[in-house]
């Protein structure tokens, strides 16, 4: 799995889960539509009119997000990443997402990238020389690719990194188990009846 975006640049630190969707957007159990709720407070001035200049308000390509450090503070709410990915974005890279975020991205698709701030800070330079520059983020290899080539390692869980490849979530890791689960219950007391 590689996403390859336009970067979508929001270099603040402490972003928090009220900021990426606001609490009084939390009135659904379902994932659809919470993308036009993504950076609420940012997008829209206080009429609701989407602001021209705002990125998420001039493309709807998937993407990828830039940010600063300790990315979805805050509270454990599973909206955020649900709004980020239905808003097209697929990937954050970050010098530090925390960690009840990062946990709830991973178990619903969307890759969470924490690279070195070095590394992170030559990847703004790129960006801010060409704002229509893309970065591609490789899950495969665990890699974000700058504009310019150069590649920043992430870490990623095993058991994430092949859900996210093969696009499956733990309950769907669990049902492609199946036949194994119930041949394990069929034979685990065999041993002990003889």
């Amino acid at each position: 799995m590689k996403i390859t975006a336009t970067a979508l640049v929001f270099n603040q630190e402490n972003i928090d889960t009220d900021q990426i969707i606001p609490a009084r957007f939390l009135t659904t159990t379902t994932r659809a539509g919470l993308g036009k709720f993504a950076f609420y407070d940012w997008r829209y001035d206080a009429d609701g009119k989407a602001k021209a200049d705002f990125a998420l308000n001039i493309s709807t390509i998937a993407r990828v997000l830039v940010t600063g450090k300790n990315f979805g503070c805050g509270s454990s709410r599973e909206h955020a990443p649900w709004a980020l990915l239905d808003a097209g974005i697929r990937a954050v890279v970050a010098t530090e997402i925390a960690d009840i975020f990062r946990n709830n991205s991973l178990k619903n698709g969307l890759v969470p990238c924490v690279i070195a701030p070095d590394l992170h800070q030559q990847l703004l330079a790129e960006l801010a020389l060409d704002v229509n520059a893309q970065i591609s983020v490789d899950v495969a290899s665990a890699e974000v690719i700058f504009p310019s080539g150069k590649r920043a390692a992430f870490e990623i869980a095993p058991f994430a990194k092949h859900c996210l490849l093969n696009g499956v979530d733990e309950l769907g890791y669990l049902l492609a188990q199946s036949e194994a689960i119930a041949h394990f219950e069929a034979t685990r007391f065999e041993g002990a009846r003889t």
